[in-house]
């Protein structure tokens, strides 16, 4: 029933768009509104569609109304239902050209692998042509535009472009770090502008995610500085120091640095990136995507360092000490020169090494297994899944640059703490080791793997929202 009565019904043999088309929209749009009032809701389009063979879930169907519902009222009437067909045809052959390498009109199981590959997903054989079957219809294990577009125009969640785009590993997943590595965009993203739509959700993500885990943040950073001396200091203990000293809002203070620099640090390292990159020739494998990214966050870094510095000053400062972030800026320049906005900079920069190294190579070996074991008809992994990746990854990150953080923070603070002595790194760490011991290096490691898991839920969550707001659909 899918096969020739589907296509007959929808789609023409010509690349673009006819009246022809129109009217076959026509007649599937009143198969599918099944009461007649001139709208199809969740409802009609899943049971329609699985009547004519189509199986989809209540997860297609809601994406799809909201994807093409201009109006907002949950249905789609006939010029919204036709109008989202065609955007996403156009869509579909964006991808269906990128992926054509040699094109010749047709996708082997070669191009898939190459696809994924392109962006650090190397997947077998067997998988591939798992992926290939699910598409081919003919039995020739190729896939030509017909049989693809017949295979994805009523299935915007399963196609092979967003497959690539949920194993990128992305900064969506913002931890209030910044040693990720850059986001990787798909040509068709760049060519459709869709790229800088989901910077600015993933900034706007990183901002309430910050936000809320600020509590948590400052607490790192005051047992990182305060834990050093001869009381230890536990997580409660410091919660009730910081509020004594300054009340409720006084567990925020720092957050307005650390949410302003977002924005800048994002799109430095871009375009860092993209040029570091186009050297490389475009595409990148993963220890090239590695040596692009941190080359791109050292970058990033250098530039906006010194509201690292304020950032750590506005977390310490007692009550009346700034008035706000110039104040600070203006009392640090007067107290100690332009060197102290690059205290603990040398650390800083030698993080983003381990850092992002681990990370991408948990990453990429969490996301392998789960291919090898548990991918069969579709290389889809699912939201628990990236979900569960992206935190361990993230959180091994974290484990192995700790100790360079540390360091950092307390460079930073030096001077903005009574009788604190100027010292270097090497002394500094040093100094940490004959006092704390090795142990001392990772103070305020509790509250920083604490705010993990809600950091990266919550901006998950509103990227999600976002991406919906700005009009992006996956």
């Amino acid at each position: 029933v899918r096969g020739g009565v589907w296509r007959k019904l929808v789609f023409t043999e010509a690349q673009c768009l006819s009246d022809e088309a129109t009217k076959n929209f026509q007649e599937l749009f009143e198969k599918l509104d099944v009461n007649k009032d001139g709208r199809v809701d969740i409802a009609e389009l899943k049971e329609g569609l699985s009547a004519m063979g189509f199986v989809m879930g209540t997860d297609a169907a809601q994406k799809i109304v909201s994807s093409g519902d201009t109006d907002n009222d949950k249905q789609l009437d006939f010029l919204e239902f036709s109008n989202y067909l065609k955007e996403h045809e156009k869509k579909l052959n964006l991808t269906f050209k990128s992926l054509d390498k040699n094109n010749d009109g047709r996708i082997d199981y070669t191009e898939i692998q190459q696809a994924l590959k392109d962006l650090g997903v190397s997947i077998s054989k067997e998988n591939a042509e798992k992926i290939l079957k699910s598409i081919d219809v003919d039995g020739t294990m190729t896939v030509d535009w017909n049989e693809w577009r017949e295979h994805f125009l009523f299935n915007p969640a399963t196609d092979l472009q967003e497959i690539i785009r949920y194993w990128k590993h992305s900064t969506v997943l913002d931890i209030g770090d910044s040693l990720t590595i850059p986001d990787e965009f798909t040509e068709e993203e760049k060519a459709t502008g869709i790229w800088w739509k989901q910077l600015v959700a993933g900034a706007m993500a990183g901002a309430v995610s910050r936000t809320g885990t600020a509590p948590l943040d400052r607490m790192k950073v005051f047992m990182q500085v305060h834990a050093s001396k001869s009381n230890e200091i536990s997580l409660i203990g410091g919660f009730k120091q910081m509020i004594k000293e300054g009340g409720i809002t006084s567990l925020w203070r720092g957050n307005g640095v650390n949410v302003l620099k977002i924005a800048p640090e994002t799109a430095i390292k871009f375009m860092a990136y993209e040029q570091v990159k186009h050297k490389q020739g475009g595409q990148v494998k993963t220890h090239e995507r590695f040596m692009a990214g941190s080359l791109a966050g050292a970058t990033a870094q250098t530039a906006i360092y010194p509201m690292e510095v304020m950032k750590t000053r506005l977390t310490l400062r007692k009550t009346g000490q700034y008035s706000g972030m110039f104040d600070c800026a203006r009392k640090i320049l007067k107290r100690e020169g332009v060197k102290a906005f690059y205290k603990g900079y040398i650390p800083n920069i030698l993080g983003i090494i381990p850092y992002a190294g681990i990370d991408l190579a948990v990453y990429e070996t969490l996301k392998n297994t789960w291919l090898s074991r548990y991918a069969k008809d579709s290389a889809n992994p699912g939201i628990l899944v990236l979900l569960g990746c992206g935190t361990i990854s993230s959180t091994c990150g974290q484990l192995a640059s700790y100790p360079l953080a540390l360091i950092r923070t307390r460079m930073q603070a030096q001077a903005s703490l009574e009788g604190s002595e100027q010292v270097s790194m090497s002394k500094l760490t040093k100094k940490i080791f004959e006092k704390e011991g090795f142990f001392g290096l990772y103070r305020g490691i509790l509250p920083n793997f604490m705010k993990v898991i809600p950091a990266v839920s919550i901006s998950y969550v509103v990227y999600e929202y976002m991406k919906s707001g700005l009009g992006i659909s996956k």
